[in-house]
Parts: structure tokens; C-alpha cells; sequence
């Protein structure tokens, strides 16, 4: 069943003290929760940028091992239809966007619980098939006649970044098709439906040699930072805050910098 994600101040208010004196009385908490304490149990429910998908399933299978009891389901997808999804009353925990400019739709709705931290950041590459037979060697040659390219929509993260690259160039191309996230991109080229994709250097390390990278200097004008947030309604509150301790951590980082994503 869909939660409403836009209950009012007094009405928050009203189920929070009520929720207290419950507790205080009977002496126990609710499962997931950690008024009293308790180790996190149940569903913890993540909705992340796609391009977390490899590093973020590695943590969540090691917070199943470090918290016996929970189980870790994930959405991955773009960031911009994961917002909308979470202020829409999608019922989840924890929210891990690719861009501070998407997770603000969530903070601006009033659906995060406290201020989002920013954990990781991603740069931009040249993603080709594999041996680069076209010897695409910087962003201008994306722009040759016949050359089919792919980009991420506009309206997700990798797209407005592989805009700002594109405008930091001076290039201006009309690419095939826009993809509604990174992972969507990269299958063209890892399927040989298009030359090349605009998507980040940890989507071309997880692709492996179904493709070939290309670094260009102007991906340090389009540099995403990626901001995670507990749900203001998330069913299970206590994972949701074990989960975000975990990403946050020496042992979190260790596994996003293994995907290639650089220091917060």
C-alpha cells in the first residue's frame, strides 16, 4: 500500500508524541526501530541513482551479514523519476541521488529526514565500443558526421552533466536517442546500437571490456556530487539509519572508491 509522503506539521507532531508515550508505557519499540535500542531487523527499502547499482548491492549485502534479520531491496533507476516517486508517497527508507540538484526536490517536499550528506562523487567518461574503432579521443570528435551517440536525458544527473561538459567544449551534437538513465546509455554502446554514450567513469569500470573509456578534461566542469538522505516516512527508520552510517563509513568508502567514485 502507497503511504502518503505529505502529512501536515501538527498532524507529524501528533503521531510522533503518541508514538512516545506508547513506548515509554509498554516498554518495547516497534520493529525496525531503535528507541529502545534495538539491532535494525526487516525490509530496508533503498531507492538509488542507477549508477550506484554495483557498489550499493556490495554494501547491502554486507549490511545483511553485519545486521542478521534485515533484508536490503533496492530501485534503481534515475534520479529525477526516483524523486518523483518518493514525494509521489512511494513507500521507502533511505534515498541516494546522483545529484544535489535532484535530491533538493525530495529536501524541498519536506521528505527527508534531516539535512542530506553528501558521500561520493562521479566524473563524466567517453564510453566506446570495445578497440574505439572510430578513434574517439576527446569530446569534439563525438560531433563527426555519422558518429551515433547516445546521451542521458536532459532531466537526469548524467544528462545535465554531460551538458555542462558539452557547453565547457564548445561542442554541439544531435545525439540518437536520450536514454532515461546511465545504465540505459551504456547497453547501447555495450549492444552496438550506438558508437558512444556520455556516462560516468564507474559505469564504464562495471561494464568491464563490454566497452572502452575515454577520458576528456572537461569533465572536471561537470563533476556530480551524491547526496544521501533517510525518508522522512521510512517504514524502517532504524535500518534506514544503520544503512546511511554504512555508505558513510571507512568501509563504505572503501567499496565506492573500488567502483571508481572519488572522496566526498
Amino acid at each position: 500500500m502507497i503511504r502518503s509522503a505529505h502529512r501536515t506539521r501538527r498532524s507529524r507532531r501528533a503521531v510522533g508524541a503518541a508514538a512516545v508515550v506508547v513506548l515509554a508505557l509498554g516498554g518495547c519499540s516497534a520493529s525496525g526501530t531503535d528507541s529502545a535500542g534495538d539491532a535494525p531487523s526487516g525490509t530496508l527499502t533503498v531507492f538509488a541513482a542507477a549508477s550506484l547499482k554495483e557498489s550499493f548491492t556490495a554494501l547491502g549485502e554486507r549490511f545483511e551479514k553485519e545486521h542478521p534479520g534485515t533484508e536490503v531491496t533496492f530501485n534503481f533507476g534515475g534520479s529525477d523519476a526516483l524523486a518523483a516517486g518518493i514525494t509521489n508517497g512511494a513507500p521507502a527508507d533511505v534515498f541516494a541521488a546522483a545529484s544535489t540538484r535532484t535530491m533538493r526536490l525530495v529536501t524541498d517536499a519536506g521528505d527527508t529526514a534531516g539535512e542530506p550528506s553528501t558521500f561520493a562523487r562521479n566524473r563524466l567518461e567517453i564510453a566506446t565500443v570495445p578497440g574505439n574503432p572510430h578513434r574517439i579521443g576527446s569530446l569534439r570528435d563525438l560531433a563527426a558526421p555519422g558518429l551515433k551517440v547516445v546521451l542521458c536525458d536532459r532531466a537526469v544527473p548524467c544528462g545535465a552533466a554531460a551538458r555542462t561538459a558539452l557547453t565547457a567544449g564548445g561542442v554541439d551534437l544531435t545525439p540518437v536517442s536520450y536514454e532515461q538513465d546511465v545504465k540505459s546509455a551504456l547497453t547501447k554502446v555495450a549492444l552496438r546500437e550506438a558508437d558512444a554514450a556520455v556516462v560516468y567513469r564507474t559505469d564504464v569500470r562495471a561494464a568491464g571490456d563490454k566497452v572502452e573509456g575515454v577520458q576528456f578534461p572537461e569533465s572536471a566542469e561537470a563533476v556530480n556530487a551524491y547526496p544521501i538522505a533517510r525518508l522522512d516516512n521510512a517504514p524502517n527508520p532504524a535500518a534506514a539509519k544503520a544503512f546511511v552510517a554504512l555508505v558513510r563509513s571507512p568501509e563504505g568508502r572503501a567499496v565506492l572508491s573500488g567502483a571508481g567514485f572519488s572522496a566526498p
